[in-house]
């Protein structure tokens, strides 16, 4: 009789010992985060034998946690424990990896909360790292790509953006024979920055190439070893495909990337990571028929975190609703929609995020919009404070929020 209890401990003892991790994939969040707890109490006992190899470990799933959970106590812990296994690091090999997770989480704060101090620090973390032994010389230059290409997203130059491409082909040779989970998160790295690039300049060249290098990682990922990499890259493969079919106004094209869709929701349950089913939902809603729903469960899952993805599911969820009261014209609908986004404003606990800012007042400026329509009258204040709400957006990396500020300042009516 299979007993899944003993059987799972055996699964953690084993993967406790081998530095690959893409038996995380398997597991869902929740003992994810046990696990995460349980490595951090064993590296601070006296009886650990290797303490700087335990933290370590314990930064990786509390980093995997975060990612996948959006918790900020989460990636505190990362950084906290890559700090104790720096401290506690005995050799070279152990300070370098230990520098190299608490890069690693640094990344993750810029990828779920857009901050961009973050990766001046994961820059300074990987410039510290002395690493002798080649596994880590191929996850440190994986590393570099890594922080490059925040860099390149930051900047916005085409040029910033090749060269990043570039160190990523570089890590990849090496990351793929000494860490083949590091390797796939790096090709989920390269694949994006070439779909953002490829939408951004309208380059048909750059989209193919993405797509070439998912679907070949989407043929290598086993749905019962690595769910989680499948799906993530199913998502960017339907992306990348709705942006070529947006480009040629394909609509058969347009529905297989919904379909792609689909399937990287079929992956996984919420329960198994949040985060990535969150953002297959937001992909699916751009669609103005997809269920609004979805979304609803999507903003109940990220509340008071803080994160893009929370932000985006937010602005869509009140931008439908807007919709919904203006189509039926009911002024008494779009009260009430305004009350509740006041009332947020109102309830919240200390400084906004500049994510959070801009979404309320995206928001206000979707009501004003809506409301002016209805009455006939200027939105007055609309183009002002979509303006301040883009370039707060555009600041703190979220171009997609952004560009939505920027594409309603432009459905606002030319004064005379």
């Amino acid at each position: 009789m299979f007993e899944f209890g003993k059987d799972l401990r055996r699964l953690f003892v084993q993967a406790r010992e081998s530095e690959d991790l893409g038996w995380l994939e398997l597991i869902s969040v929740n003992l994810l985060a046990r696990e995460a707890k349980s490595l951090t109490t064993d590296g601070g006992r006296v009886s650990c034998s290797q303490p700087s190899q335990t933290w370590r470990r314990a930064s990786i799933l509390w980093r995997e946690h975060a990612r996948r959970s959006g918790q900020p106590d989460s990636l505190a812990k990362a950084l906290t424990t890559a700090e104790d296994a720096l401290k506690a690091a005995k050799s070279d090999d152990d300070r370098a990896r230990a520098l190299l997770a608490a890069a690693q989480a640094q990344i993750v704060k810029f990828d779920l909360y857009g901050d961009r101090e973050a990766v001046v620090l994961a820059a300074e973390l990987a410039r510290e790292v002395n690493a002798k032994r080649l596994p880590t010389l191929a996850s440190c230059a994986g590393v570099h790509a890594r922080i490059r290409a925040r860099q390149a997203r930051i900047s916005e130059k085409k040029e910033d953006r090749q060269d990043a491409a570039a160190l990523m082909d570089a890590a990849l040779h090496a990351l793929t024979k000494h860490n083949p989970v590091e390797a796939d998160d790096l090709r989920l790295d390269s694949a994006a920055l070439a779909l953002e690039g490829g939408i951004i300049q309208r380059d048909h060249r750059l989209l193919d190439q993405a797509g070439r290098d998912l679907t070949a990682l989407v043929e290598a990922s086993s749905p019962d070893q690595r769910p989680l990499t499948r799906a993530r890259a199913l998502a960017l493969c339907a992306a990348g495909l709705s942006a070529l079919a947006a480009m040629a106004n394909d609509e058969a094209a347009r529905k297989t990337g919904h379909d792609m869709f689909d399937a990287a929701a079929d992956q996984f349950f919420v329960d198994h990571s949040p985060l990535d089913w969150v953002a297959i939902q937001i992909a699916r809603s751009i669609d103005a028929s997809a269920p609004l729903e979805p979304i609803r469960q999507s903003v109940a899952l990220t509340t008071g975190q803080g994160t893009i993805l929370g932000a985006l599911a937010l602005d869509l969820m009140i931008s439908r609703e807007i919709e919904a009261a203006a189509s039926a014209g009911d002024l008494n609908d779009l009260t009430k929609i305004e009350t509740r986004v006041r009332r947020r404003l109102a309830e919240r606990d200390g400084v906004p995020s500049a994510i959070d800012w801009a979404v309320d007042q995206i928001a206000m400026a979707r009501l004003m919009i809506a409301r002016a329509d209805l009455m006939g009258s200027d939105p007055d204040q609309a183009a002002f404070v979509l303006s301040e709400a883009a370039e707060a957006a555009q600041e703190h990396g979220v171009p997609v929020l952004a560009d939505r500020a920027k594409g309603l300042m432009l459905s606002l009516p030319v004064r005379a």
